[in-house]
């Protein structure tokens, strides 16, 4: 197990630390964190309430470590966020969300609905653009929330507990889109970071593991998910790793 990686780093997390303070107490909950992320699919893994999601918004710009930095090794670096929830806006159709960071963007209406009708169509939700996010199922509407994260085409995917609030059968089905839209190279994304609580979820998807001790975290571990796609569960080697994965996050 090593923490670093031998390839060229897309992003280097430098010796990360984050304290929350209220009435007067302070909680450390990151202390330390050091990696290099390459082109790769990287799941982070720890204890609940370990710090895992504050890692996530730290590398996205969305809270400020106390101490260290994230270091993006390429200027024109987009990072993309899927959140655990759908953060659709209900006034506004499929199509209009989709476009609507875009737009924000500088792009005009008409550019911004054809580039998020392409990724739409990714998604397998053509045929939805004019519905509202109410009209939708939860495996639906975190499809649009999936398109919403691609259409600004970045290069590091940051997705936090993505599936965790889905029908098992709509989950591993998205799990699986997730996978393939990745690997067949019909996006921007070179890089992915999710966060889970799933170490099956992990291993099935994951090229390596970040594993994360209980708070204040360090990082207990780093292992390479060396498995064939597609995975299976039911493998001697799967479970090997499920194991190793267990004890670290138990250690």
């Amino acid at each position: 197990m090593s923490t670093t990686s031998t390839k060229q780093p897309v992003l280097s997390i430098k010796n990360i630390t984050k304290s929350f303070t209220e009435d007067s107490k302070t909680l450390k909950v990151l202390d330390g964190i050091t990696a290099d992320i390459t082109e790769e699919f990287v799941a982070i893994l720890g204890p609940s309430g370990c710090g895992k999601t504050t890692l996530l918004r730290i590398i996205a710009g969305l809270e400020k470590p106390d101490s260290g930095e994230i270091i993006l090794h390429s200027k024109n670096a987009r990072i993309g966020f899927i959140f655990q929830f759908p953060t659709l806006l209900p006034w506004m159709t499929v199509l209009e969300n989709i476009a609507l960071p875009l737009r924000v963007n500088g792009m005009s209406w008409n550019e911004a609905k054809d580039k998020a009708r392409k990724y739409l169509s990714l998604v397998g939700l053509q045929s939805f653009e004019d519905f509202y996010p109410r009209e939708l199922s939860g495996g639906m509407r975190q499809r649009v929330n999936i398109a919403r994260a691609l259409a600004v085409e970045p290069v590091i995917l940051l997705m936090d507990e993505p599936f965790s609030n889905l029908d098992p059968l709509t989950a591993e089905s998205l799990r699986s889109e997730v996978i393939d839209l990745w690997l067949w190279g019909v996006t921007s994304v070179r890089t992915i970071l999710m966060v889970t609580h799933s170490v099956d979820e992990a291993i099935f998807m994951a090229d390596r593991l970040l594993i994360l001790t209980a708070r204040p975290a360090k990082i207990a571990g780093i292992i390479e998910v060396n498995l064939p796609r597609p995975r299976d569960r039911r493998s001697e080697e799967f479970q090997k790793l499920e194991d190793k994965v267990y004890e670290l996050i138990s250690a």
